[in-house]
């Protein structure tokens, strides 16, 4: 007879481990699937954790190696390309073991291999071994998340045509370096490998990067990492990319029609991801995908099947793993017989370059396609006590606020520390508050937050030091 269950989460990554813990903090019997062996999906093992360790310590290679202007003076700085993965490859064990010690500690089943469905309500389970395992649930919920988009015709080898896995694992520094893509990924990874030598070209489709971005943003943003040596090809279509011994050639079509070839020793191809569905059996049991492969949900995470559920990036909305962990805690209460929600307009996404970029709400764009009048706040770092400090200037933070109301609609900072200040926006936005609630609280001096309570004053044109 198979194991029963009162809920069996498919997928071990943030949106599922963390509606698993929830579901068992609720009191139902729990099981969670994860196919690679461990858990946290491709945030902890091949995306957010190993990226975020690459960027600290490639930031921390640079700083060292320009220490000296600054009055301290070193030896050379070498690079150890081999020890700098196994911290990376370090802080990544540790925390999927972390995460299996709280499936554990909460009394959540764990199944390691692939699942997929029998039925509505059954589960098979294929290890390593490919033994397989029957499960039975009276709820499922499917949180697989996401995986790299390739160009047509072209297919990842992880070694010369890569993904934003094959990426965090070179195992020499590319003379050059080519991204396909101006999104948060390519950007993240050409400032890593640039930073630790690379010759670094992005290659992008469209006239802008950071698609979705405040536009405002997007180009200082642009600035300064052209400032950082990052060079740019903006409207150019990459039609082909051919291998060539241990190199590649990057061919593409620019937007008057010429084309340009570019030699690399490595492509990072980034220009998207897409949800990861297949091999679930989901026709089999005949639950509903719209044109993009996606799961169709209404509010509450249901499908068109009454006791399967789906959150993350299998659904539609941005595909970031803060958005997929509040979604699983949302459906776990939902499914308990409580209320849990969302709140999407207050999502905030983080680019963890130097500087950092984050974003929270509206854009001046979106405000003005939905004809909503509004008020700008602006604040630059240069002016900040703190960042003039540490010389760590480049940046600054802009506040959007409803004309009549003042209530604030949207903030987007560039700068030092942006993804933690970011925060401060998310809670005044969730409960409401004004530019001038932000400006009339109290910050510590001298702090980058500060940027933030003069973007705030600024709103209403009275910030003090600029």
């Amino acid at each position: 007879m198979p194991d029963k269950f009162q809920a069996v989460v498919i997928g071990g990554g943030p949106g599922g481990y963390v509606c698993a813990i929830r579901l068992a903090q609720l009191g139902l019997k729990t099981a969670c699937i994860e196919s690679r062996g461990s858990l946290g999906g491709t945030c902890l093992n091949v995306g957010c954790i190993p990226s975020k360790s690459l960027l600290n310590l490639s930031e921390e290679f640079h700083k060292v190696k320009n220490l000296s202007n600054k009055g301290i003076e070193v030896g050379e700085v070498k690079l150890n390309l081999d020890k700098m993965m196994k911290s990376k490859e370090k802080a990544v064990t540790v925390l999927t073991k972390g995460v299996e010690f709280l499936l554990k500690k909460n009394k959540v089943t764990y199944y390691k291999g692939v699942g997929s469905f029998k039925s509505k309500n059954e589960i098979s389970i294929i290890d390593a071994d490919n033994n397989e395992t029957l499960i039975f649930s009276e709820k499922v919920i499917i949180a697989t998340g996401s995986v790299p988009v390739a160009l047509p015709g072209i297919g990842f080898d992880e070694k010369i045509i890569v993904s934003s896995t094959g990426v965090l694992k070179l195992d020499k520094v590319p003379k050059k370096l080519m991204v396909v893509g101006g999104g948060y990924i390519g950007l993240e990874m050409g400032s890593v490998w640039s930073r630790l030598g690379s010759e670094v070209h992005v290659v992008e489709f469209l006239d802008h990067i950071t698609p979705g971005m405040d536009k405002e943003i997007s180009d200082e943003f642009m600035k300064i990492l052209k400032k950082q040596g990052i060079k740019f090809h903006m409207q150019h279509k990459v039609e082909k990319i051919t291998k060539k011994n241990s190199s590649a050639i990057v061919l593409t079509l620019d937007k008057d029609g010429n084309r340009k070839n570019f030699d690399c020793d490595v492509v990072l191809v980034s220009v998207g991801r897409k949800p990861n569905t297949e091999g679930l059996n989901l026709e089999k049991i005949g639950l509903n995908l719209d044109d993009k492969n996606r799961v169709q949900t209404d509010k509450n995470f249901k499908t068109n099947l009454e006791n399967i559920y789906a959150i993350g990036d299998v659904i539609t909305g941005p595909m970031l793993a803060h958005k997929a962990e509040d979604e699983g805690i949302a459906v776990a209460e939902n499914i308990a017989g409580q209320s849990g929600h969302v709140n999407y307009d207050t999502i905030p996404g983080v680019i963890y370059t130097r500087p950092e970029v984050a974003s929270i709400g509206k854009t001046e764009e979106q405000l003005k396609e939905s004809n909503i009048k509004y008020k700008v706040g602006k604040f630059s770092f240069m002016a900040n006590s703190r960042a003039k400090a540490i010389d760590d200037t480049e940046g600054f933070v802009k506040i959007l606020a409803d004309e009549k109301t003042d209530k604030v609609l949207g903030a987007h900072l560039i700068g030092p520390h942006a993804g933690e200040l970011i925060a401060e926006i998310g809670v005044a936005m969730e409960f409401g508050a004004s530019s001038e609630d932000i400006a009339r609280t109290c910050h510590a001096h001298p702090t980058f937050s500060e940027a933030v309570k003069e973007a705030a004053l600024s709103v209403d044109k009275r910030a003090i030091h600029s």
